[in-house]
């Protein structure tokens, strides 16, 4: 590892990889059967689960100046970032419930399924976002502070290698769990493994921002000139991360007819395919060649969600995703760091900086939600890869941004 890197690397770094890490186990386990849970739990009524996740961005989007505030003004950004675990513990334990009563058909006495269902949709809204707000934040301010200029693309390539990795075989343990218990054995398996992603963060080192910014001057800052370009970029990267993390996860489900276990096994040998190269881009990235590689990932990238939309099989499920996620791995690393180097770049406003990336992001998830509402019923879930198509290019801005912030300098 040392000879991937040059010189040396921060504690705070390998803290918050560590955690990542962990965490991701969980997540990985999760994150790719959470959205066909939903649509299972709302009878498959996509109009309710994009309704779903419009509620929660919006209510996040909304908090998030004064989450910020409270994260790193009172709380502090390592408690903010343990106390975090907390609410997504319980966060899976509500889903633990709701399966338990609705999906497995042990509901208690006296209540009804609808009543469940709404107690759900609301309670499940707020713990993700008590998550979100203490968080988010804080993790983006202290990776932008952890990671150095020299390493920057090539830490950010180990970090998604690492999601990769984890990402190739959960997915296949989650499929073969549900499919010879259940959903509820999960949720307990999820449960533990996010706990122990707490422990890392005890030792990382401590920093110190306060989030110097009103709510309303917040708002300002996101729909100001300066800004634009950097909160387009997000807002499509936000657009495109919910087609891929939500849609696509569904839309699979669909064409396998809910077979889970070959779910699960197809998205792992999709990974497995990709990981080693994540390194070299991360050399590639560090030596200078950032921008170009990321503009071709992007295009790569686009034309890889037009092609998705024409899949009608397992194998080509397998093919179009191998090519979808190789032209990824030139472009989430360099984009990351891209925003990192300008997060960096803005000292002590990297939190206030951060809070408008995280609000354009959110932003674009909840437009992505909306349109994915009005599009599928009409015209099948699969013509929604086109705002994928779409959102990718958007982050070109990013560069465009930077390069500009150069030449005003000059």
């Amino acid at each position: 590892m040392k000879k991937y890197f040059d010189g040396h690397v921060s504690a705070g770094f390998m803290s918050i990889y560590t955690s990542r890490t962990i965490a991701r186990i969980s997540m990985a386990m999760m994150g790719l059967f959470l959205p066909i849970f939903l649509y299972q739990l709302f009878d498959k009524n996509i109009k309710v689960v994009m309704i779903y996740y419009i509620i929660d961005r919006m209510i996040y989007i909304l908090l998030l100046p004064l989450g910020a505030k409270y994260a790193l003004n009172k709380s502090g950004i390592k408690p903010a970032m343990i106390w975090s675990t907390a609410w997504i513990i319980i966060y899976y334990l509500v889903f633990y419930v709701a399966n338990k009563w609705l999906l497995l058909g042990d509901l208690p006495y006296g209540l009804s399924s609808g009543q469940v269902v709404g107690t759900f949709f609301f309670l499940s809204i707020f713990l993700l976002n008590m998550r979100r707000l203490l968080y988010w934040v804080p993790f983006h301010t202290d990776l932008a502070k952890f990671t150095d200029a020299k390493n920057r693309v090539r830490q950010l390539c180990l970090l998604e290698a690492s999601m990769m990795f984890l990402k190739a075989i959960m997915p296949v343990v989650a499929g073969w769990i549900i499919f010879t218990f259940d959903y509820n054995i999960l949720f307990v398996f999820s449960i533990i493994i996010y706990f122990a992603s707490a422990m890392p963060l005890i030792a990382m080192p401590k920093t110190d921002e306060r989030f110097s910014w009103g709510y309303f001057k917040t708002i300002k800052e996101l729909f100001s000139k300066k800004r634009r370009k950097m909160v387009l970029a997000n807002f499509g990267d936000g657009i495109e991360y919910i087609i891929n993390i939500v849609i696509w996860p569904i839309f699979i489900f669909e064409l396998l007819n809910g077979n889970y276990f070959q779910i699960g096994f197809l998205s792992s040998v999709i990974v497995v395919a990709s990981i080693m190269l994540q390194f070299l881009v991360g050399r590639l990235g560090d030596g200078g060649k950032r921008d170009k590689i990321l503009r071709a990932g992007i295009m790569f990238y686009s034309i890889g969600w037009v092609v998705k939309i024409f899949i009608q099989t397992a194998f080509q499920i397998f093919v179009v995703s191998t090519y979808h996620n190789l032209a990824r791995i030139f472009t989430r690393a360099p984009f990351d760091a891209l925003y990192y180097e300008k997060a960096a770049d803005e000292g002590h406003f990297v939190d206030e900086y951060t809070v408008i990336r995280e609000m354009a992001l959110n932003f674009g998830s909840a437009v992505a939600f909306l349109l994915v509402m009005l599009i599928a019923p009409s015209l099948g879930m699969q013509w929604t890869f086109i705002l994928g198509a779409i959102a990718a290019l958007f982050m070109n801005f990013l560069i465009s941004d930077g390069k500009e912030k150069i030449k005003n300098e000059n």
